[in-house]
């Protein structure tokens, strides 16, 4: 970080509400820069006893006796005016949760910041960290972005890459880009602070759309590949979690990896389970079953997430080569 002891320190409002916002504004707290406002969702039922629980960011803001503001939305006129009394050079928006209307993104000085977790335009939506390990992407990262009326649509200001690997979840790779986009984010406010930002509009080639996950997509279809069901499988953990049916039963699979070296394997329908390795469940997939994936990690009906080693030695009879995973019933599971 170069050093900006000599420019201005900015007055920012910090909006944003799950963990991953949380670790922005602890960035910006520990930086030169002064936060002077958190605005967040409103709290929210949780737990078993469905009690109102507040947000990782209201929590944080509350730590260090920050003003915090939930309103329902944004576009009234009382909303807006609130928001300008903290007479914010700008306004930094992590994972929010609301939609700005233009009148909100006009309110700061410097207009408002978003910290996006993907390489814009690529994976612009929802669920970009889940979408770029399901698709396969070699790497992704962080945007900090300027705001627009679109959809993630506005110039990029500053980026940071990481790659994504054979063993990558949408939990470690959520980590990982949570605290890259801290540093990133107050990186650029640096910059921004000394006038050294550049602005560059989002190229037209290249957009994808990250669509918000659910469960029923998080159930498995063996006729995929294995390379491509392993890589959902991390994608969806540790939500909405990869599952499929077995007698009926909601089996959820935490991790899983390709066979490597199938060229032996002898044709098995689809979702077929087949001698186990030592260490892994060993299934069928593929449109004509050649392909075989290796599952590692898995969840029986009423269990916990244990090593597919563990419940082999247990000598779970409800894991007995031959029978098939998946069912005609298309359930979701709770």
């Amino acid at each position: 970080m170069s050093d900006c002891s000599d420019a201005p320190a900015l007055r920012i409002v910090f909006a944003g509400t799950p963990d991953f916002a949380a670790e922005s504004l602890k960035a910006l707290l520990a930086s030169r820069h002064r936060v002077v406002g958190v605005y967040t969702q409103p709290d929210r039922p949780a737990g078993r006893g469905r009690k109102l629980t507040p947000s990782p960011v209201k929590r944080l803001a509350l730590e260090h006796d920050l003003p915090v503001e939930q309103p329902e939305t944004l576009k009234d006129a009382d909303a807006r005016a609130r928001l300008a009394a903290f007479e914010a050079d700008v306004m930094i928006v992590v994972a929010y949760g609301l939609l700005l209307p233009q009148a909100v993104l006009d309110i700061p000085r410097l207009g408002c910041l978003n910290v996006h977790a993907s390489l814009l335009p690529r994976w612009r939506g929802a669920a970009p960290i889940q979408r770029a390990i399901e698709a396969d992407d070699a790497e992704t990262g962080i945007t900090l972005m300027q705001m627009d009326a679109g959809l993630d649509t506005g110039a990029s200001l500053m980026t940071a890459s990481t790659s994504i690997d054979a063993t990558t979840t949408g939990g470690s790779l959520h980590d990982t880009l949570a605290a890259l986009g801290g540093k990133t984010l107050v990186d650029g406010l640096d910059a921004l602070s000394e006038g050294r930002l550049t602005a560059t509009p989002q190229p037209e080639a290249g957009v994808t759309y990250a669509a918000k996950l659910s469960k029923a997509e998080a159930e498995l279809d063996f006729t995929r590949t294995a390379t491509e069901l392993a890589s959902r499988i991390r994608a969806f953990n540790p939500w909405p979690v990869a599952w499929s049916r077995l007698a009926g039963e909601t089996l959820r699979v935490w991790f899983a990896e390709p066979e490597s070296n199938v060229a032996s394997q002898s044709p098995s329908a689809p979702g077929t389970l087949l001698t186990p390795a030592e260490d892994a469940l060993r299934i069928a997939c593929g449109e004509t079953g050649n392909d075989v994936l290796r599952i590692t990690r898995l969840q029986l009906p009423g269990g916990k997430p244990l090593t597919a080693r563990d419940l082999l030695n247990a000598n779970h009879s409800r894991l007995a080569p031959g029978q098939r995973l998946g069912s005609p019933a298309q359930e979701t599971p709770s």
